[in-house]
């Protein structure tokens, strides 16, 4: 039977797939040694945070592209001769196809190998930015931005996994937030360049100014990201007879994870979080430049930095609370580790946080109190809140169960891309519709349930775990 989460359990003293040491390699039962090249706990600490950039500074790369169009939408609108709602739904497209790029590059990975599929995705990304940036006609622009899309999520999935690999569980928390930090600072710093941009040039130079990101990219990855967990020569051999290469083209394979309680629950509450992440990135034009007369996409471009500082501050310092969580968890267990016990850290931002934050920013909005620093200081204080809980469901879905560590990050994705695809195509229209109070009083209500499911999984993730594995027999098991 594969371990989930760890080596021994304090009951019976017998292999458990719940419990961990504080230094877990996340190894199977069998407790087999793993070749020198999936080891990477012993790497040199500056060799660590190279590669943690590189991981950091693709995601993004790739986030930017998801949002840097939002301030330049009736520009390109204009030149394609389309509206901005059509281009909305578009950019909901290329969330969608971020969502579900792991079901392409994951059996990539296996096939070639994790290094190969990292830069071979980069140079797609790299060739479609381009693309984007000489698009002739609107069929084009489409097709372009289709394409990146598909590239997307793998960045995030081989980055948390190759942390995993490197960073050990008392430290992988911070870690997996110095990464997000890219993740979460792409689509907020994306509307604001892409502002300035618009502002002063034409938006094509936007995607240009991504290939260049991209690029870089590309070198560093080449340069410093080794061949960490890759697999053996042997399987690789043996995984390119074409019927095993079909089989991992499987797109159930990333969902039968979904069968443990625990694992849907984390994945639902990402993408409930999502909801309100992507609501409040693609409303804020549409919402402030008639509130407030803004005239110029550069100004309002700049809002996205106040949800974007905090989604920033809340990525590094919700890391740092996992993992103190974790440190103090393992104290009262006399050692002994669990999976979930970092998301008890951010039970507080999830409940009390970003709820109040989301409902001044929305309601004061709505009733046009407060003027501008109100609902810029609660835009600030919500992306504190959202990403202080997100860093430690990230970490967990990392950890949950190691024997499957890619398919459980890829199905998260996967939901959390459909409820911002959702969110990008609903929002704007929901607002003219019921208002900005009420739509985000919605992404409240949704961040509440978000937190029932959190508390949840830290009171008896354990327990619904356990019996799902005693109730499947071991070939039934997700392999």
């Amino acid at each position: 039977m594969h371990q989930i989460g760890g080596d021994t359990d304090l009951e019976s003293q017998k292999p458990s797939p719940q419990l961990s040491s504080p230094h877990d390699s996340d190894t199977d039962e069998e407790h087999k040694p793993a070749p020198p090249a999936s080891t990477g706990y012993a790497l040199a600490f500056w060799r660590k945070s190279l590669i943690l950039f590189v991981v950091s500074w693709m995601t993004l790369a790739v986030t930017f592209s998801s949002t840097s169009l939002l301030p330049a939408t009736p520009e390109i609108a204009t030149e394609f001769g389309t509206t901005t709602e059509i281009l909305n739904v578009i950019n909901a497209g290329v969330l969608i196809a971020m969502g579900f790029s792991s079901f392409i590059w994951g059996p990539i990975t296996n096939i070639f190998g994790r290094r190969m599929a990292y830069n071979a995705a980069i140079i797609i990304l790299c060739g479609c930015s381009a693309g984007t940036a000489v698009a002739i006609n609107l069929h084009m622009f489409i097709a372009m931005r289709l394409l990146s899309g598909f590239t997307g999520t793998f960045f995030m999935v081989a980055g948390q996994t190759i942390i995993a690999d490197i960073f050990e569980p008392v430290v992988r928390g911070t870690a997996v937030g110095f990464m997000m930090v890219g993740s979460v600072s792409g689509p907020a710093i994306g509307p604001c360049i892409g502002g300035i941009i618009v502002t002063f040039s034409q938006w094509r130079i936007i995607y240009w100014l991504q290939f260049g990101m991209t690029l870089l990219g590309l070198v560093l990855s080449i340069l410093f990201v080794p061949k960490i967990g890759e697999k053996s020569t042997s399987t690789s051999k043996q995984s390119r007879n074409l019927s095993r290469i079909l089989r991992m083209f499987n797109p159930l394979l990333i969902f039968r994870p979904f069968i443990y309680p625990n694992v849907f629950l984390s994945h639902l509450t990402c993408g409930l979080l999502a909801t309100f992440q992507y609501a409040i990135l693609t409303s804020a034009r549409s919402i402030f430049n008639p509130r407030f007369n803004l005239t110029t996409p550069l100004v309002s471009g700049l809002f996205y930095l106040s949800p974007g500082i905090g989604f920033l501050i809340g990525s590094v310092v919700g890391g740092k609370l996992s993992d103190r969580a974790v440190k103090k968890w393992i104290v009262k267990r006399s050692g002994m580790r669990l999976p979930q016990d970092r998301l008890n850290s951010g039970l507080i931002t999830l409940i009390v946080v970003l709820p109040a934050s989301t409902l001044i920013y929305a309601w004061t909005l709505q009733q046009g109190v407060g003027g501008m620093p109100v609902p810029v200081i609660s835009a600030f204080a919500a992306g504190v809140g959202l990403l202080g809980t997100f860093n430690g469901l990230n970490t967990y879905s990392a950890e949950v169960m190691p024997h499957l560590r890619s398919e459980v990050i890829s199905g998260k994705y996967v939901v959390q891309y459909i409820f911002a695809a959702a969110a990008t195509a609903a929002v704007e229209p929901l607002i003219n519709s019921i208002g900005v109070g009420w739509t985000f009083t919605i992404c409240v209500f949704f961040a509440l349930i978000g937190g029932l499911f959190v508390w949840i999984i830290t009171k008896w993730g354990i327990n619904m775990q356990r019996w799902v594995e005693e109730r499947l027999g071991e070939d039934e098991k997700p392999t």
